[in-house]
This record gives C-alpha cells, sequence and structure tokens, in this order.
C-alpha cells in the first residue's frame, strides 16, 4: 500500500493547483502596479519602484507624451489580437461542434447505441458502463479540453498584451525593472495555464467518477477526449497563429528593412502593428495551447494505460493519480523557481539576462527530480503491475521513479543541444553569420545543414528515454517520461511567454520614438527571449515525441493490436503515407505563410508608394490594413492543415482498419520528429545569425555589418525563409503527431469494431 493515503490524494491535487493559480494572479497584480499613465507632479517613488513609474535616469525622458503614445501603441496591439482570436475562435467553435458529434455517432454506433452494460474488454468478468454513455462523457470531455485549451491561449494572449508596454516603460529604470516586469508577466500565463489544465482534468475525472462507479476502464477511456480537445485547438492556434505573424513579419522585413532600409519596428512602416499582433497570437496563444495539449494527453495516455493496470483493477486511487501527482509537485517546484528569478537575484546587467533564464531549467529540473522522488515514494506501493500489450508486467516504485526522470533530463539535454545550435553565443550560428559574406545562398545552404546535424544528440536522448522507460514500465513508463519532460510546464512557459513580451516591448519603445538606450534594454531582453524560446520548441518537439508514442501504445492495447507487423503490406504502407504526411503538412503551412506574405509585401509597398510623406515621417501608415490582410489570409488558410491533420486517422482507421492505422501513426511520428527538430531550429539559427550581425558585439560580427551591408541583406532574406520553418511549420508539426495519435486513441473503439471497410470488401 502506499503511504499517501486516497483522501489526502484528494486533497493535495486541487490544493497545489490552487496555489498556482494565486500565485499567478498575485504576479499579476505586481505588474498591474506599473501604471500606463504619466505620474502627477510630487508623486513619491516607493521602495520597490513601481509607485512611479516614470523615474528615469535620462533628460526629458519624462515627457508625457511618450507614455500616452505607448499606451496607445498597446491598445493597437491588443484590440488587433483579441480582434483575430475572436474571429480565429468562432470557426473553431463550429469545427469544435461538428467535432463532437461524430465523436458521439462514432462511438455511439460501437454497440449500436446500446444502453446495455457490457463485458469489460480487459476484465472480462466484470461488466463495464454502455458504449452510448461512453460516447456522450468521451464528448464531453472533449468540450472540457477545447475549451480549456482555449481559455488558456486567449487569457496568454491578453497578459501578455498587458504586459508589454509596461517592460517598455519600465527599461527607462533599468535593465532588471524590465526583465523582472517580463518575466512576472510571462509565469502569470506558466501557471495559470499549468494549474487550470490540472485542475479542471481532476474536477472531470471526480464528476465522471460520480456515474461510473467501479468502472474505472470505462471512465478513463472517456477522460482521453480531454487531450484530443486540447490538442484540436492546439493545432488551428498554432497554425493559424503561425501563419499570421510570419505572413505580418516577412512583409515587414522584406519592404521596410530590405527595401526601405529602414529600422525593425519603425513606425512608418504598415505591418509594424501586425507584425507585434503575430507575436501574441502565434508565440502566445497559440504556444499556449500546445503546451497544454501536450499536458493533456500525456496525463490521459498514463492514466489509460494505468485503468487496466494494477492501479486500475484493486481500485488503488492514489496509484491512478501518480500523473496528476507529478504535474502538482510541478507547480509547486516552478513556483519556488521563479522566486530566483523575481526575488532571490537581481539582474543588473544585460550579460546577466540569459544566464538567469537558462538558471530557471536548471534549478527547476533538479529540484522536481527530488520532488518525483518524494512522490513516487509517498504515493506508489512498493510493487505493482502496469499492463503490457495483453499481460500484467510487474514494476516498482523506483522504476517509475527513473522513468520520470529520464523524461526529466532528456528534456534539459534537447535544450541544451537547442541552445547551442540556434544562440549566436556559439560557433554553429556564427558560422552561418560567417556563410553571409558570399550571400544568402551560402547562407542557405549553411543553415539548412545545421538544422539536420542539430536532430542528431535530441534524436539520441529520445530513443535512450524511450528504450530505458519501455524496459522498466512498458509503454506507461514511456508516458509518465513524457509527463517528466512536461512536469516544469510552469516554469517552461514563463520563459517562452517572456520572449514575446519582450519583443513587443522593443517595438513599442521603437514606435513610440524612445532613445535608443531604452530599445538597446528591450533587444537584450529580446535576444535572450529568442534563445529560450528556441529551447521551448525543443522541449515541446521532444516531449511531443513521448507523448505520441505512450498515446500510441494506449490505442494498439485499446484496438486490440497484438503485434504490429512491419513486414505486412496493410502496415507498411501506412508507415510510408505516414512519413509523407509531415511533408504534406509542413508544404501546405509555408505555402500558406508564403501567400499571406505576398499579400502583405504587396499593401506595404503600395502604401509606401501612395501615402505622400510616408517615408518622411509626416504621412500615417494605414496599419488597420495590414492587420486586416493578415486576419483573413492566416483564417482562410488554417483550413486545409488542419483538415489534413483531423481527417487522416478517421479516413484510414474507417477504410483500411487499426493495423495501417498503427503504421501510419508509426511512420508521422519517425518522420515528423525529424523534420520539426530540423525546421525549428535552422530558423532559429537564421534569425539569431541576422541578430549576432546586427549587435555587433564582437569583432567578427563588426567585420560582417553594419546593418544595411550587403552581408546583412543576406542574413536577412535567411531569417525571412526561415520565420515560416521555425514559427509555422516545426511547432505545428508537434501537433500533427500527438493529435493524429490522441485521435486514433479515442476513436480505438469504433475503429476495432467497424474499420477496414476496403480490406472486408475486397
Amino acid at each position: 500500500m502506499a503511504i499517501l493515503s486516497d483522501v489526502a490524494t484528494e486533497v493535495l491535487i486541487p490544493i497545489a493547483a490552487i496555489v498556482g493559480i494565486v500565485f499567478s494572479i498575485s504576479q499579476w497584480v505586481i505588474v498591474a502596479r506599473v501604471k500606463l499613465a504619466p505620474s502627477p507632479p510630487g508623486a513619491s517613488r516607493s521602495k520597490d519602484g513601481y509607485g512611479d513609474s516614470l523615474i528615469e535616469e535620462e533628460e526629458g525622458i519624462n515627457d508625457p507624451n511618450v507614455v500616452a503614445k505607448c499606451a496607445e501603441i498597446q491598445t493597437a496591439i491588443a484590440e488587433g489580437a483579441t480582434s483575430f482570436l475572436f474571429t480565429e475562435y468562432q470557426y473553431v467553435g463550429v469545427f469544435m461542434s461538428i467535432f463532437a458529434v461524430v465523436i458521439f455517432l462514432f462511438l455511439g454506433s460501437v454497440e449500436g447505441f446500446s444502453t446495455k452494460t457490457h463485458p469489460c474488454t480487459y476484465s472480462k468478468d466484470r461488466e463495464c458502463k454502455p458504449a452510448l454513455f461512453n460516447a456522450l462523457f468521451s464528448t464531453v470531455s472533449f468540450l472540457l479540453g477545447a475549451i480549456t485549451s482555449v481559455v488558456s491561449g486567449y487569457l496568454g494572449m491578453k497578459i501578455a498584451t498587458y504586459a508589454n508596454a509596461r517592460t517598455t516603460l519600465e527599461a527607462r529604470k533599468g535593465v532588471g525593472k524590465a526583465f523582472i516586469t517580463a518575466f512576472r508577466s510571462g509565469s502569470v500565463m506558466g501557471f495559470l495555464l499549468a494549474s487550470n489544465g490540472l485542475l479542471v482534468l481532476y474536477i472531470t475525472i471526480n464528476l465522471f467518477k460520480l456515474y461510473y462507479g467501479d468502472d474505472w476502464e470505462g471512465l478513463f477511456e472517456s477522460i482521453t477526449g480531454y487531450g484530443l480537445g486540447g490538442s484540436s485547438m492546439a493545432l488551428f492556434g498554432r497554425v493559424g497563429g503561425g501563419i499570421y505573424t510570419k505572413a505580418a513579419d516577412v512583409g515587414a522585413d522584406l519592404v521596410g528593412k530590405v527595401e526601405r532600409n529602414i529600422p525593425e519596428d519603425d513606425p512608418r512602416n504598415p505591418a509594424v502593428i501586425a507584425d507585434n499582433v503575430g507575436d501574441n497570437v502565434g508565440d502566445i496563444a497559440g504556444m499556449g495551447s500546445d503546451l497544454f495539449g501536450s499536458y493533456a494527453e500525456s496525463s490521459c495516455a498514463a492514466l489509460v494505460v494505468a485503468s487496466i493496470s494494477s492501479f486500475g483493477v484493486n481500485h488503488d486511487f492514489t496509484g491512478m493519480c501518480y500523473p496528476l501527482l507529478i504535474s502538482s509537485m510541478g507547480i509547486i517546484v516552478c513556483l519556488i523557481t521563479t522566486l530566483f528569478a523575481t526575488d532571490f537575484f537581481e539582474i543588473k546587467a544585460v550579460k546577466e539576462i540569459e544566464p538567469a533564464l537558462k538558471k530557471q531549467l536548471i534549478i527547476s529540473t533538479a529540484l522536481m527530480t527530488v520532488g518525483i522522488a518524494l512522490i513516487s515514494w509517498l504515493a506508489l506501493p512498493y510493487k505493482f503491475t502496469i499492463f503490457n500489450f495483453g499481460e500484467q508486467k510487474e514494476v516498482t516504485n523506483w522504476g517509475l521513479f527513473l522513468c520520470v526522470s529520464i523524461g526529466l533530463w532528456a528534456g534539459l539535454i534537447i535544450g541544451y543541444v537547442t541552445e547551442y545550435y540556434t544562440s549566436n553565443a556559439y560557433s554553429p550560428v556564427q558560422d552561418v553569420a560567417d556563410a553571409c559574406r558570399t550571400g544568402a545562398a551560402t547562407n542557405v545552404i549553411f543553415g539548412l545543414a545545421l538544422g539536420y546535424k542539430s536532430v542528431i544528440i535530441p534524436i539520441f536522448a529520445i530513443s535512450i528515454g524511450i528504450y530505458v522507460s519501455f524496459t522498466i514500465a512498458a509503454m506507461y513508463g514511456i508516458a509518465v517520461a513524457a509527463l517528466g519532460m512536461l512536469s516544469t510546464i510552469a516554469t517552461g512557459l514563463s520563459i517562452d511567454a517572456y520572449g514575446p513580451i519582450s519583443d513587443n516591448a522593443g517595438g513599442i519603445a521603437e514606435m513610440a520614438g524612445m532613445s535608443h538606450r531604452i530599445r538597446e534594454r528591450t533587444d537584450a531582453l529580446d535576444a535572450a527571449g529568442n534563445t529560450t524560446a528556441a529551447i521551448g520548441k525543443g522541449f515541446a518537439i521532444g516531449s511531443a515525441a513521448l507523448v505520441s508514442l505512450a498515446l500510441f501504445g494506449a490505442f494498439v492495447s485499446r484496438a486490440g493490436v497484438k503485434v504490429v507487423d512491419v513486414l505486412s503490406p496493410k502496415v507498411i504502407i501506412g508507415l510510408v503515407v505516414g512519413a509523407m504526411l509531415p511533408y504534406w503538412f509542413s508544404a501546405m503551412t509555408m505555402k500558406s505563410v508564403g501567400s499571406a506574405a505576398l499579400k502583405m509585401v504587396e499593401e506595404v509597398r503600395r502604401q509606401f508608394n501612395t501615402i505622400p510623406g510616408l517615408m518622411e515621417g509626416t504621412g500615417k501608415p494605414d496599419y488597420a490594413n495590414c492587420v486586416k490582410i493578415s486576419t483573413d489570409a492566416s483564417i482562410k488558410q488554417m483550413i486545409p492543415p488542419g483538415a489534413l491533420v483531423m481527417l487522416t486517422p478517421l479516413i484510414v482507421g474507417t477504410l483500411f482498419g487499426v493495423q495501417t492505422l498503427s503504421g501510419v501513426l508509426a511512420g508521422a511520428l519517425v518522420s515528423g520528429v525529424q523534420v520539426a527538430i530540423s525546421a525549428s531550429n535552422t530558423g532559429g539559427a537564421w534569425d539569431n545569425a541576422k541578430k549576432y550581425i546586427e549587435a555587433g558585439a564582437s569583432e567578427h560580427a563588426r567585420s560582417l555589418g553594419p546593418k544595411g551591408s550587403d552581408c546583412h541583406k543576406a542574413a536577412v532574406i535567411g531569417d525571412t525563409i526561415g520565420d515560416p520553418l521555425k514559427d509555422t511549420s516545426g511547432p505545428s508539426l508537434n501537433i500533427l503527431i500527438k493529435l493524429m495519435a490522441v485521435e486514433s486513441l479515442v476513436f480505438a473503439p469504433f475503429f476495432a469494431t467497424h474499420g477496414g471497410l476496403l480490406f472486408k470488401l475486397f
């Protein structure tokens, strides 16, 4: 028996979630003290510097017009982001309603919409709840997961657009104040998302238990809809937001930087507001939904396997909730870790920013290792059994501790390898920058080579994690390893959200006409955020590989597949088609960015050519029209890639059966992880090679510059090519492999009963 009682478990999980929510609110309250209004004459300055937001060491900066301008720009960005998300959510809402009906009809038809109980799949001597009610509860959990994902993305966007101008204003006091404001704002999103995801899942399980009672197999099978709902919304958020942000970014860069030779975020550029809006809808709302989907799916995969293991058979509630207890411990660990950045140490110089963010990852990983050991000791019996393809495998609590820890540390390794290949502090990116000497072509060649090479170590790390976890605890081991990688999600999201907030802060400083020193500070914040954002994408892709493999195992078990024979023609055709899907998906998303960017470039050129005095700064650009172009293009273009991902499992499973679908899932996983890592790292390297030349911080960098030189223009072209790779196709691919796997798991009973129509006919 476990040391931790069922009652203690029922109390600890919601308390951890509530603590996370309260902490996020407290961080928001502190950020809100920075006022977007001029201070009244004679206002006193509080000890922490928040009482008077207009204290500055530079002459003439207390001009109230600057503050008013910052507030005006922030409002424009917030309105653009809100407008886009509401438009996107209207389309997504229609899809959500239709797909909910599909889930109910498909799962309800498994036993002809019968309301009679039936023998359980894994315990034939016991009766399980009717398939009709499993269909109903799966539909409800799908809707709950979708709504939670949408709310997570929306709240993240609102917080980011609330904090960007405040970060700009705090940059006038020093880089430390600006860093604290941006990081606190990021942590609001990180803790809200992690805590809400855990709390909603926990409440859903307890409410469903009122109906299911002792039928834990049916209960946790219906809970898988929660992961499907979260990932479905994440797909549209990532693809739609990614197309939006990159269409604006590419349009602004090509015309502004390359053709007109004006700085990034120059207020004369008509696409500048759309570009800043894109940072929020793509990198904040899309990323938030993405990582929420990963968390929901890994939890669901672990719960499904546990429900047919000794935890479910013996009704060991504490053992069943082991995945949720890991997430609960993660919230507490991340809370302590955040204090190191905001309270225990103070940032005083630009060079301290990036190390402070990296320390967050190391501290959270080290503390979480101790936390996992504690949870494994308290919540698990010394020995128990885990379901392993038709038989029960004996496992120990320290074995599960190893599985979770391997996932946790593999995530850190992937993060640091990603940093090595994307940060301009190291030779790979410096080599890419050096290749710009001979033009854009060599820059592109070096960047592609870097991306392909960067796949090697992460794949070995994932492979070792898979082998050890599976050897110890079968598919459950892989599921909890994925949870281990995501256990510090609150810290990871805080760091990720910090980047776009800092990026927006720099844009606002430029548009408001603030001093060059302020822009230098915001650029330093943004540069550190770029590197950590690449680390975040590495985490997301690595966890997606483990999550989708765990979901694949759960699907194979649920569909009654004993062996997936790669020599079978049914499986081979699935493998080949599945391996092709990431390329098809990438082609669709990249072409979508290209089409949207083409319209943006034409509009920006038109405005520069037709609006009198625009280049001289006397004419005002039409920002709203560029925002509209990005919105319309992204909404229209996100539907085909989304349909490809959502329809593939349904079509393959229904027409070709579970064996072929198993091949498709395996092929998409193997191919998708490689393409996602290389695309994200190639794009990140090109971006930071450009920044390396622009910053001119070393003798080598100065020899390649300055801004506007041929070498710099070649770097801008590379960065422009990399934009859709690192912010649209790459991050969206991890959703493709997860979403197809969780969708297959949800529909597994239908595919097992009615699937393979073509093979039955011929």
